[in-house]
């Protein structure tokens, strides 16, 4: 299971989902910003960092790169793709999935666990979860506040994937932190799953992300 990981300049977590990808068994490969033929891979994740320094906006440079024509691609064959903090912002520069993600309400950085409701188990990455089961896992963003025109769409489509529980620490829409394209196999969100994959980091209930994506390609 060939799981690809996208590096821009400016990612950082790169490594730290390289290294969840083989405690599930994957075999993850990192695949660079000018790298468009992607058709090798099982899934692929984008990781956070700061791709291009954030300039302009988090994730638009990234977003105009060839590989995420490699990406375009794997969605079109129905292939696995989860963006995690930067990712998730990339995927919603390229309308992978909707809305955007903008800069938090109180607009500084914030790193911090946060509580999460899993509002829905039919993406991939959420198949091994109960329906508003209660997680726990970190935030690390200054552009993290999730916004959409069509908030009754996105809910009727059950394209909700997680929702802050019991605080929204930078003023997401209802408290929206993750959200999928209709197919649910694209799939953003805020937190970090592989900063919470083993119990030495505090929690391990991200890893569940990553065995779900076992899972769907062992299908």
């Amino acid at each position: 299971m060939r799981i690809g990981i996208i590096r821009f300049p400016g990612s950082n977590c790169d490594r730290d989902v390289y290294h969840v990808l083989k405690l599930v068994g994957a075999k993850p490969e990192y695949i660079w910003w000018d790298q468009e033929d992607l058709g090798h891979l099982d899934a692929v994740i984008i990781p956070g960092g700061f791709s291009y320094g954030d300039y302009l906006r988090a994730g638009a440079i990234a977003a105009i790169t060839p590989v995420m024509d490699g990406v375009k691609e794997l969605v079109e064959e129905e292939k696995p793709v989860l963006g995690i903090c930067n990712g998730a912002q990339i995927l919603a520069e390229v309308g992978l999935v909707p809305g955007v993600f903008t800069v938090n309400e109180y607009p500084k950085f914030n790193c911090k666990w946060t509580k999460l409701k899993v509002k829905t188990t039919r993406t991939p990455f959420t198949s091994l979860y109960r329906k508003d089961e209660i997680i726990r896992m970190p935030i690390a963003h200054a552009e993290g506040r999730y916004y959409t025109e069509n908030l009754e769409e996105l809910w009727d489509n059950d394209q909700v994937v997680l929702q802050f529980y019991s605080e929204n620490p930078n003023g997401s829409l209802e408290g929206i932190t993750g959200v999928c394209d209709e197919s649910g196999l694209v799939c953003a969100v805020m937190p970090h799953p592989e900063r919470a994959s083993e119990a030495i980091l505090g929690s391990a209930d991200g890893i569940k992300f990553f065995k779900g994506i076992i899972e769907y390609i062992k299908v």
